[in-house]
């Protein structure tokens, strides 16, 4: 190493992660580590989050000789830590960083917008040095040769650099509890019409997949740095991976998706998480067979909990008609109905892979029945029986050259999308995720990132549910915890074992079948010795075989 130093400051997040995955680190940041590193730079990273903990941290980056931020959103949604870096963050980061050479790279390139329901825009005025534009690895390598500021994205290019770039994990604040988001493909099949009016994907032109023996080095490589935790979430859809170029839906191969999962369980023998993230349903409608079988192959080597995330976007015939989407409600159904057979067994108490379906809000030929057409679809989910996992409302964000940026409804019918999103939260979250997590369900590593006198913590993974804890538990804390209540998009839960005679009160009041009425008199009672001495005080609960009687003096 020569005496070069650099920084990476991590403004990104690619989904909501309260809605989404905990914090994690995407590929953009270990592929730039990569280039760093081969340039021989000593690289540290910081997320955006710690610069707003810690400003003086932009003053320890202008001693570097580069800094790159990566920034953008591409979905929109309200956050729980990993929060993204703001347009105003961004010019003011880029403004007090003088020294060292400056760059700004990744999806800020296609637009920014603060929130759903905008047009996402191009920035100017962004005060850095240099943006670069393409692929940000690409893109710096090719500055640091030669000066350019673009570059192409080719698989056989940057995986080396994904593999070098591994070891930054290590630096990210919440490790080893963070995700490493890794990307299997991008492009879209049906590039050739255009795709969803809304997405960028088919901007990446037909399907490149990446080889497994990649994509196996960098899980490899990431594991051996202490990663634990892996989402197979950079694709359109996980069940076609391998699968034709050419078809708009191309039917599913289960052998090769096997192959991904065999080369990703092999290079990570002690992982603790496997999920995935986009399914399109129109593929499960069209291909049943093939699909409940590569289903299969997911669910027997995944980890539970598992969230197969569908682009539904509405239930509306004629807005799926305008804005070329991938399946009738229908066919949706179907998918749901597949996923269900296939994941819906439990594993220690929780589901082994279910749906998630987005709506969106604003699309082109959106009416106020739009709403009322959305809302008889869950309902007829709620009375299938089928589970969903979670429903993710949005409002469109329309990217500049996708069909949506000039045909869209963004705004025209706020009332009835806060409606029927209030309506949702309401009349299908809560009894769904009283189906999801009966009262009773333990919870295993449950992560805790916000302590208060209610903590919240949540499992590593795709969409893990958030739980609230009614004790201060220091956050970093991983603890196992038991469901004693509902939330519309949240649950409550207690610490397992529940140490009946140290639980302070107001916990212990969630406990079923205590509630105020009977705490008071638990409290009087306290220290007890045995189940049967607390029974014939409180009558027996849901959970006694969860309790502990530890006595102190």
């Amino acid at each position: 190493m020569t005496g070069k130093t650099a920084w990476i400051l991590d403004g990104y997040v690619d989904e909501p992660a309260c809605l989404g995955v905990p914090p994690y680190i995407s590929p953009y940041i270990r592929t730039v580590a990569g280039v760093l590193l081969e340039h021989e730079y000593s690289t540290r990273y910081c997320t955006v989050d710690q610069v707003r903990e810690d400003p003086d941290l932009l003053a320890t980056m202008t001693t570097a000789d580069l800094v790159i931020m990566i920034a953008g959103i591409t979905v929109p949604g309200k956050y729980l830590g990993g929060t993204p870096a703001t347009l105003t963050e961004i010019h003011q980061i880029g403004a007090q960083i003088r020294n060292p050479d400056t760059f700004l790279a990744g999806p800020i390139n296609f637009g920014f917008s603060p929130g759903g329901g905008r047009k996402a825009v191009k920035g100017t005025g962004f005060r850095f040095d240099h943006l670069l534009s393409g692929s940000p690895a690409s893109a710096l390598d090719g500055f640091l040769e030669e000066g350019k500021t673009h570059g192409a994205f080719e698989y056989r290019k940057e995986d080396p650099w994904a593999v070098a770039g591994s070891a930054i994990i290590r630096q990210h604040p919440r490790f080893p509890w963070v995700m490493c988001e890794l990307e299997t493909a991008r492009g879209c099949s049906r590039s050739h019409s255009g795709g969803c009016s809304f997405c960028t994907e088919p901007f990446y032109g037909p399907p490149i997949f990446r080889p497994v023996e990649s994509i196996r080095d960098e899980v490899q490589a990431l594991h051996n740095a202490g990663g634990r935790h892996f989402r197979l979430g950079r694709q359109p859809d996980i069940l076609v991976y391998g699968s034709s170029r050419s078809e708009e839906y191309p039917t599913p191969i289960p052998g090769k998706v096997g192959e991904l999962f065999t080369a990703v369980r092999e290079a990570a023998p002690t992982l603790s998480t496997l999920h995935i993230d986009n399914v399109n349903p129109g593929t499960i409608a069209r291909h049943p067979e093939e699909s409940r079988s590569a289903l299969d192959v997911i669910v027997e080597n995944h980890t539970a909990g598992d969230v197969a995330a569908f682009g539904m976007e509405t239930a509306d015939p004629e807005v799926v008609a305008r804005n070329n989407l991938k399946a009738l409600p229908e066919q949706v159904m179907d998918a749901i109905r597949i996923v269900n057979e296939a994941g819906g067994r439990r594993d220690a108490g929780i589901p082994h892979l279910l749906p998630g379906l987005n709506f969106i809000s604003g699309l082109s030929g959106e009416t106020p029945g739009t709403y009322d057409l959305d809302m008889a679809f869950l309902e007829r989910v709620l009375e299938s029986g089928y589970l969903v996992r979670r429903v993710n409302i949005r409002q469109l964000m329309p990217f500049e050259g996708t069909p949506a940026f000039t045909d869209n409804t963004a705004g025209i019918h706020q009332a009835r999308f806060r409606a029927f999103k209030e309506k949702v939260r309401q009349t299908f979250d809560l009894p769904m995720i009283r189906r999801v997590f009966p009262v009773g369900t333990v919870l295993k590593d449950v992560v805790m990132e916000i302590e208060g006198n209610t903590s919240f913590g949540r499992q590593m993974g795709s969409y893990p549910i958030l739980a609230g804890i009614p004790i201060r538990v220091p956050a970093g804390t991983v603890i196992d915890a038991v469901v004693v209540d509902h939330g519309m998009r949240s649950i409550t839960a207690l610490p397992v074992p529940i140490d009946i005679n140290s639980l302070p009160a107001t916990a212990l009041s969630w406990l079923p079948g205590i509630g105020k009425a009977k705490t008071g008199l638990v409290t009087a009672r306290r220290p007890f010795s045995t189940l049967d001495e607390f029974r014939s005080l409180a009558g027996p609960t849901p959970l006694d075989s969860l309790f502990s009687f530890v006595r102190y003096p």
